[in-house]
């Protein structure tokens, strides 16, 4: 198992970092906020899980143990896999989920791009006794109308640390908004790649 990579960053693309690590460079799959915290050429750690398959080896990155281990028990679940626990990792903090679980928040799992409500029922079930207890309290969320839409606040996050000036990042955002609100649940990494085409063509 490689449990963390470190060195400095080469690459910060569309849901994926490239971290140099002894001259070979780790391709990580990482959300959007993950994506965020990274700066090219700055060192960074992340800790990792592998997830192999027939055809694939795939690592994926997150800013801490608590997170990577989090993503292990979410992506362990019957019919969630690890392209769905990292969307809801993308969502929401381990301890804001593992609050939402412990208080039987179906409409929390709702808001993770993929969840219906049948499925949420489900994992609320699935989750109740693996996550844990909370460590702690966590913030209440703000209602939908005090504030950005949390794809919004992430397709930001996510264009600040490819390393596009705030502004720019507010322009890309608010160009793609008629995308999204044409989704019944926005995908923030096919709204990233489509906002990162419009910067290109604008530069």
């Amino acid at each position: 198992m490689i449990a963390f990579v470190q060195g400095p960053v080469a690459v910060v693309g569309a849901g994926v970092a490239v971290v140099e690590v002894g001259g070979v460079g780790m391709a990580v799959q990482c959300t959007p906020a993950t994506l965020a915290t990274l700066r090219v050429g700055e060192t960074a750690r992340l800790a990792t899980s592998l997830v192999v398959r027939e055809d694939s080896l795939t690592l994926f990155g997150f800013v801490d143990d608590d997170e990577r281990a989090t993503f292990e028990v979410l992506q362990a679940a019957p019919g969630v896999g690890p392209k769905l626990a990292q969307a809801i990792l993308g969502t929401h903090s381990p301890e804001a989920l593992r609050v939402a679980i412990a208080g039987g928040d179906e409409k929390a799992l709702i808001a993770v791009p993929g969840i219906g409500k049948a499925k949420a029922a489900k994992l609320l079930l699935e989750y109740k006794d693996k996550l844990g207890a909370p460590h702690g309290s966590v913030p209440a969320q703000k209602p939908v109308a005090a504030g950005p839409a949390p794809w919004h606040e992430q397709l930001h996050a996510a264009l600040v640390g490819l390393g596009y000036a705030p502004r720019e990042a507010e322009e890309a955002v608010a160009r793609v908004t008629p995308e999204a609100e044409a989704q019944s649940v926005p995908d923030v990494g096919a709204l990233l790649r489509l906002a990162l085409r419009g910067l290109n063509r604008a530069r």
